[in-house]
This record gives C-alpha cells, sequence and structure tokens, in this order.
C-alpha cells in the first residue's frame, strides 16, 4: 500500500490533480489547519469542487494542520522546531482522532496528504505521513 503527500507551493491546480491522477490517488486529506490560499483553485471549496469533477474525493481535517507557531517556525527555515511544536500538537485527542480517521480514508481507497510546502522535509505533512504509513503497513510516496 503506497500513501501520497503533494505539496501545491509551486504547482498550479491542474498540474496537481494531475500528478493524483496519474498516481491514482482516489482521495485527497487535506492537512492544513486553515484550509483556504492565496493560490488560485486552493481554497477549500473550490479545490474540493474541483478534485470532485476529476473523480477525487476531498476530506479536510483540520486537526492534523499545523498551529501558527508551527508555520512561523518553518516559514523561518526552523525545520527542527516545527518537528517539535508539531509532534507535540500530534499527541493532542484531536489529532489522534483526526489519525485514526485519515488511516480509516487511506484504508478505503489510494489516498494523498496534501499541504502548502513543495518539499515534504521541511513540511508538517511529512510527520503526519510517518504516523499514517506506521499504522497502515505503508510506503510513503511524495509526489
Amino acid at each position: 500500500m503506497d500513501l501520497f503527500t503533494i505539496g501545491y507551493e509551486k504547482a498550479t491546480l491542474a498540474d496537481v490533480i494531475g500528478r493524483l491522477k496519474a498516481a491514482g490517488v482516489k482521495t485527497l486529506i487535506d492537512v492544513r489547519a486553515i484550509a483556504a490560499s492565496r493560490r488560485a483553485g486552493f481554497s477549500k471549496t473550490i479545490l474540493s469542487n474541483s478534485l470532485n469533477e476529476a473523480g477525487i474525493d476531498y476530506v479536510h481535517l483540520r486537526g492534523l494542520g499545523s498551529p501558527k507557531s508551527a508555520r512561523q517556525a518553518a516559514r523561518a527555515g526552523r525545520v527542527d522546531e516545527m518537528r517539535e511544536i508539531f509532534t507535540a500538537c500530534l499527541a493532542e485527542p484531536e489529532a489522534q482522532v483526526q489519525l485514526e480517521r485519515a488511516a480509516d480514508v487511506a484504508r478505503e481507497s489510494p489516498s494523498a496528504l496534501l499541504c502548502y510546502e513543495a518539499d515534504h522535509a521541511g513540511c508538517h505533512r511529512s510527520l503526519v505521513a510517518d504516523r499514517l504509513a506506521d499504522r497502515l503497513g505503508a510506503r510513503i510516496v511524495n509526489l
């Protein structure tokens, strides 16, 4: 089983949808705390509608988003600090419930985690993916 991740930082909506379809992704799991974007097409309603038109389901799991302090650390290049902050967040009950929801979704259909950063290594989604891969016995594929 593969678990995909994708960032839209340097991509168009068409590019993201094309990569998801090429990989066989059937469900996109949005792991942004705030599913809004200044980038055209990546705010929740437009993104969800566009994905649905392409035959891809959309699930927003806000509880797996990074808090503002973690986003600020990541933007400043303090990836270790971001990881420390977000790891603490993942221990919270809401995050645990949403991790299990994400695992259920990924068991049901080929799924990808979405966040902003192009490089998964500097994004909290890599931590979410690691935990899900452990639960599912999945291989992580970064698109």
